[in-house]
């Protein structure tokens, strides 16, 4: 058994969004992602993975296959690796969120951003 606290990888930056995985294995990988206000991540997909994001902190906008739906912390949300998604922060708020991707496509999802 392996513990991690995954507010140790909540690492905020003023000028982009930050990635810092917290657990590594043969194609999975477990990260935090971290956003600060109005922060991005951009559109794109996990051929062949399953996505489950759950929010820590914060609240902020999932963008699937073009359909905008709000998320606040403690929702938990699974996106099929061909969809097209992406994830905004609020314009007024930081915000944190944990991924589990099942399946990892490519060693470059599996990378501190």
């Amino acid at each position: 058994m392996e513990k991690q606290t995954l507010s140790d990888f909540q690492e905020y930056r003023e000028d982009k969004f930050t990635k810092k995985i917290v657990f590594k294995k043969e194609g999975h990988v477990a990260f935090v992602l971290n956003f600060g206000p109005g922060h991005q991540l951009p559109t794109h997909n996990h051929p062949g993975a399953t996505v489950y994001l759950t929010v820590l902190e914060g609240n902020g906008f999932m963008i699937a296959d073009g359909t905008e739906t709000a998320v606040a912390a403690g929702d938990l949300v699974q996106v099929e690796g061909h969809e097209a998604f992406a994830y905004r922060s609020a314009d007024d708020s930081r915000s944190s969120l944990s991924v589990v991707l099942i399946n990892t496509p490519s060693e470059e999802y599996a990378k501190d951003v």
